[in-house]
């Protein structure tokens, strides 16, 4: 059972790293202006619905949570690591956060107006991240909206590279793949924002965010 073991994997790993990473990443935003500008689109996107729920799938230690919050959207979050889940229940104890699989939500299906996946799809084996997009598109209402953030492959000739990251193992995607899958899932792309690296940056990977829509009504 591949994903299975990936899961089992990747919450130990964040269990073990979950203090390290809050410290590390907590206040990263305000030095992340391109971040920012991307939620924030994201954000107007969603409260243009009329739907104001949004998910944070992969939600850490809760700090985008609260940035969601804080930009006027009815914001949760989600996490596999329960440790991560007890740091951000700690740090915003006004928001509510679940310990939960992208797998298998624990949320009704058609309610939300946005799910954010920042890096939260990179631990999962390329052929099982289908299945979490179909379930992003399920708890999506319709007209609603997704932000999905990761690491770019090198090339079209590498739909998906592994790559050494620091707590789990990874995958980069290349962006028009991604964006391919989002559209056999029922979402489509509606904007697209690429980060060249720093020449100091540790990993010289671009740096993608999608922004994809639910359709309005089925076809």
């Amino acid at each position: 059972m591949v994903e299975r073991d990936a899961l089992s994997v990747t919450r130990e790993a964040y269990d073990a790293a979950a203090s390290t990473y809050a410290q590390l990443f907590r206040g990263s935003l305000p030095d992340s202006p391109l971040d920012r500008a991307m939620l924030g689109v994201f954000a107007e996107a969603v409260r243009a619905s009329g739907n104001r729920q949004v998910a944070d799938l992969g939600c850490g230690p809760g700090y985008v949570t609260a940035h969601l919050d804080e930009l006027g959207l009815a914001a949760f979050g989600v996490d596999v690591s329960p440790t991560m889940i007890g740091l951000a229940r700690s740090a915003y104890p006004g928001l509510r956060f679940d310990e939960c699989s992208m797998t298998a939500l624990n949320i009704a299906d058609g309610v939300l107006g946005g799910v954010l996946s920042r890096w939260s799809i990179i631990h999962t084996p390329p052929r099982e991240v289908a299945a979490i997009l179909a379930e992003f598109h399920r708890v999506l209402a319709p007209g609603g909206h997704l932000l999905i953030g990761f690491s770019a492959s090198e090339s079209p000739s590498h739909p998906t590279q592994v790559y050494d990251h620091t707590v789990a193992p990874a995958y980069r995607w290349w962006p028009d793949h991604l964006a391919a899958m989002l559209r056999g899932s029922g979402l489509a792309e509606v904007a697209r924002m690429v980060r060249e690296p720093e020449p100091t940056d540790r990993r010289q990977f671009q740096e993608v965010h999608l922004l994809a829509r639910k359709a309005r009504q089925e076809q």
